[in-house]
């Protein structure tokens, strides 16, 4: 055939440990501050395994066997193919490659972490997770995992996606989860938000601080985090881990890595291992690392790096990160996903020292939208909204490489399918 148009691992090669890039930061990653108590409270929010793992000092961390085994079950390792067909539409010299996290059984990356998170809460003994969900990906992975493992779960998702996306909300109830519009009913903070206005549309902040409620006042029910921290970008390294090896049999070492951001965690797992490589000196090549966002939410672009609470109602510890602060106001888009004030740690410290670049597009969408549509018609694969922004700067800077004659490695994530996402579609391109 001439060229390799996938890469698949055998699942002998799927790999035995997470990627944590602490030890390998050229300095000291900021630590939350402990207000009031907060980190000390995190005992009886969060997972407690996840907790030791947020500031390990170790660069290869074991995954459990067990895990390992559901990774495999969920369909890892997962391919990565080349854009043929996008490649000769465009007409560009560049190579392009996409990863396929489509291919979980929600649909998106986030499996990779609740999988992990869940398993941890289930060995420690809790018989309930809560967490929240913006697009509704991370909050049916939850689901998911808990299925597997006989955990109740209950998901807050934004009121906005909750509405709109009856599809997902049978998704995640078939796995058994109850499914409530945040702000709810249930909480104290909702309950607050919702006197003052009955049909506010949410945010993932308020999302994160009713999940964090919960977990707090219920024994037996422990919080998987979906995004931001330290512990999730390194669970989702299975990605980034598997992507090296992938280029490896190719012998192509890229020139530009791209991800969708909102808060971090797929943009994280798929580069931060290279990131790593490159750190470490085991790159010749100069290699761009691009967040793709949007104006709606643009914490890597026009945030400020300072210190700020994670979710809305000030629970949880602060943070050192780029922040449209927790107060800001938020418009409404159809990649909810995206739509978080403030980015990961990690990913922060990695643009403030010059490795990270960032490119926010229009809130309106339109040209988020034609991009999928290209790459629909060109690959015949349907990415979710939030990976379309990935698409769309994956095509822009294969134009470039076109414009100057330059012959490109272009590899991007696709985090998920957007087979839930079709109203979107349809409105945006008035289909």
């Amino acid at each position: 055939m001439g060229k390799v148009i996938q890469v698949s691992l055998p699942v002998d090669e799927l790999p035995r440990y997470w990627y944590n890039i602490l030890p390998d930061l050229p300095g000291k990653l900021p630590e939350p501050l402990n207000e009031d108590g907060r980190i000390e409270r995190l005992k009886d929010i969060l997972v407690p395994e996840c907790i030791r793992q947020e500031s390990l000092s170790e660069r290869w961390v074991r995954i459990p066997e067990e895990v390992r085994e559901l990774y495999l079950r969920a369909g890892r390792p997962r391919p990565l193919h080349r854009a043929i067909g996008l490649e000769k539409m465009l007409k560009t010299p560049a190579r392009l490659y996409y990863k396929r996290e489509d291919l979980s059984p929600t649909g998106s990356h986030k499996v990779n972490t609740a999988l992990a998170q869940v398993y941890y809460a289930a060995e420690a003994g809790y018989s309930r997770v809560v967490t929240e969900t913006g697009a509704g990906q991370w909050g049916t992975a939850v689901a998911y995992a808990a299925s597997l493992m006989g955990l109740r779960s209950t998901i807050y998702w934004v009121r906005e996606a909750y509405e709109w996306k009856a599809e997902r909300r049978i998704f995640m109830r078939l796995y058994g989860a109850e499914v409530l519009a945040s702000p709810s009913g249930k909480t104290e903070f909702g309950r607050k938000l919702l006197e003052k206005d009955s049909r506010h549309k949410g945010t993932l902040g308020i999302a994160i601080s009713e999940a964090a409620e919960d977990a707090l006042k219920n024994d037996d029910t422990v919080y998987p985090v979906g995004s931001v921290l330290n512990y999730v970008l390194m669970h989702q390294t299975i990605i980034g881990l598997e992507v090296i090896r992938q280029l490896e049999v190719l012998d192509e070492v890229p020139d530009i890595m791209i991800g969708c951001f909102g808060g971090g965690s797929n943009f994280g797992g798929f580069a931060l291992p290279m990131i790593g490589k490159v750190l470490r000196g085991e790159v010749d090549k100069k290699i761009r690392f691009l967040a793709a966002q949007s104006e709606a939410a643009p914490n890597l672009v026009k945030g400020v790096y300072q210190y700020d609470f994670p979710d809305a109602a000030q629970i949880l510890p602060r943070i050192k990160g780029y922040t449209l602060t927790h107060s800001f106001d938020m418009p409404s888009i159809w990649a909810e996903g995206l739509r978080y004030h403030m980015a990961s740690p990690i990913i922060s410290f990695l643009k403030n020292i010059g490795m990270v670049e960032a490119v926010a597009y229009s809130k309106d969408e339109k040209a988020i939208f034609e991009a999928a549509k290209m790459f629909i018609e060109a690959e015949g694969f349907l990415p979710a909204p939030e990976s379309s922004y990935a698409i769309r700067a994956m095509i822009d800077e294969a134009l470039k490489a076109k414009d100057a004659g330059e012959e490109k490695t272009i590899v991007a994530n696709i985090s998920g399918h957007g087979f839930l996402d079709l109203e979107a579609y349809n409105r945006v391109l008035n289909l």
